[in-house]
């Protein structure tokens, strides 16, 4: 039975790497916490920015920019672009220089179009500025790399899906902060419309520089320290566990460079023990490990797989491409297209469809309950993850969340098919049927990213950064359906329904990892 207590206890960890195996998350002054809640917020403010536009896109910015429905619809696609491009990059960013420097930069480089939106005087110029602000749903990738870094196998599913499904809730925040600010500038500063959408971009620019520079000040790159020294640490941790052999993939450059200094306790001799018994072994100091009480039990050879496998590597970019195409990181990648892509896709049109079959709710209450679309991720994607990670401490085996993922896609599928062919134009069965739909698909997007850190775990960036970008992939291909089929929504939710079940379905015929792969497992 779950333990309440552990959201407020500092966290068991595993002796090699030191990730958490219990989410310490009502916990701030906790290392661990503290990284678990800079994640989710900082992508939660990046996605607020990065979707500030639709909901003051419709009526006030196409007004006063004479934008036409297509040059709307067109603007949905544009963001997308970016995003997709950026995801690509910072996957193998994350590897390189860490998820830490790599969300940060996207926060930083992606807050200087979000103070610039209000210089766009034409559908050009708007079209550069979406463009640029897609920067920020870059920042997804690294998220959930970080998330990774810091929790283990056992709960890492959870702690992603969670993560993301708190961040992505800023999609529908900002359908009710945006129009709350643009109001505020309005009735109570005496701004017009034609200034007011404009200076209300400032507000989402401040709090991105803000949780930015937060984020780099109180929180640290991986749970042993720097990132270039990752390596060096989890060599060490097996020494201190009376282990010898060493890590095959780890960078000599890394280990000769510090060995010098601890070579007099290395080699064959016995490590040094706490006043606990417990064997430990920091540097070339003999010194009491600070996670020596908080570690958990595992046997020899898990620590050794540990050490190999899921320890992240700089990947050269012949191994990148090996990674990309591999089919298990292509069942990361379908999934997440039919998934996220199409959460993307429908959260820009969802507000016209409800206002399309029911004109009685008017722009304000047909984006209301638009905006229950994605902050219904608060609940159903952490379920994905949750149900995931349960399923693999039960079974054993990365099987039940392979398994669990493909279920969720094809469920997601025939929600969207019965909306295609109904098309209802009673309020409460569509909205209805749309929360049953997002149930699936938002668990959906969970479940992916817990069977993700089990794929190639040593170059985890390059895997999330790949599926991410399918996400995105996904969002641009839904919403030129979108885009093609005008105001028919129930015929584009079919395509949707269709494309989800055909192309997941054959991921159950796939290993859930590579033949011969030592971590993940």
């Amino acid at each position: 039975m779950y333990n309440p207590m552990l959201l407020f206890q500092a966290p068991e960890v595993n002796p090699v790497n030191r990730k958490a195996r219990s989410i310490p998350g009502l916990n701030p002054v906790n290392m661990y916490g503290r990284v678990w809640f800079f994640s989710w917020f900082g992508f939660l403010i990046a996605f607020w920015s990065w979707y500030a536009f639709p909901p003051l896109l419709t009526v006030t910015i196409a007004k006063d920019l004479k934008m036409s429905n297509n040059d709307v619809l067109n603007s949905n696609i544009v963001a997308l672009v970016a995003t997709l491009l950026v995801r690509l990059v910072a996957g193998p960013a994350c590897d390189r220089f860490g998820p830490r420097w790599t969300f940060a930069g996207c926060l930083f480089i992606g807050a200087i179009p979000t103070f610039l939106a209000g210089t766009a005087y034409t559908v050009g110029q708007l079209m550069a500025v979406r463009f640029f602000v897609g920067i920020l749903g870059g920042s997804f990738v690294p998220c959930q790399v970080w998330s990774t870094g810091f929790f283990d196998k056992n709960i890492v599913g959870t702690s992603n899906a969670f993560v993301a499904g708190f961040g992505n809730a800023g999609g529908g925040i900002t359908y009710f902060l945006m129009p709350v600010i643009f109001d505020s500038l309005v009735h109570q500063q005496g701004l017009t419309p034609h200034v007011a959408w404009r200076v209300s971009f400032v507000v989402p620019g401040i709090c991105i520089v803000a949780v930015a520079t937060a984020l780099l000040l109180l929180t640290e790159d991986t749970p042993t320290g720097k990132w270039s020294e990752r390596h060096l640490v989890a060599q060490q941790n097996l020494q201190a566990h009376g282990i010898q052999e060493s890590i095959v993939d780890a960078p000599q450059g890394v280990l000769s460079e510090k060995k010098g200094s601890s070579s007099s306790n290395s080699g064959s001799s016995t490590p040094p023990t706490n006043e606990n018994g417990e064997k430990v072994f920091m540097g070339g100091e003999q010194q009491p490990s600070k996670f020596a009480d908080h570690e958990a039990q595992m046997p020899e050879q898990s620590m050794l797989e540990t050490a190999r496998g899921e320890v992240v590597v700089k990947p050269t970019f012949k191994e990148m491409m090996q990674i990309i195409i591999a089919p298990q990181t292509l069942v990361c990648g379908v999934g997440y297209f039919n998934s996220f892509g199409a959460e993307l896709a429908i959260n820009s049109i969802l507000g016209k469809y409800y206002a399309h079959n029911f004109p009685t709710l008017g722009q304000t209450n047909s984006g209301r309950w638009a905006a229950m679309f994605g902050l219904l991720n608060v609940a159903f994607r952490p379920i994905g993850g949750l149900v995931a990670d349960f399923l693999y401490r039960k079974t054993g085996t990365v099987w039940s969340k392979k398994i669990w993922l493909v279920f969720l896609a094809v469920v997601t599928g025939i929600f969207l098919i019965v909306i295609g062919v109904t098309d209802p134009r009673d309020q409460n069965t569509l909205i209805g049927l749309i929360a049953g739909m997002a149930f699936f698909l938002e668990a959906g997007n969970g479940a992916n990213f817990a069977y993700v850190p089990h794929v190639f775990p040593q170059a985890n960036g390059v895997v999330s950064g790949f599926t991410g970008a399918f996400g995105n992939l996904g969002g641009i291909v839904y919403a030129i359906v979108f885009r093609y089929n005008g105001a028919d929504y129930a015929k584009s939710m079919l395509i949707i329904g269709c494309m989800s079940i055909a192309m997941n379905i054959p991921g159950l015929f796939i290993k859930p990892f590579p033949k011969g792969q030592i971590g993940g497992h």
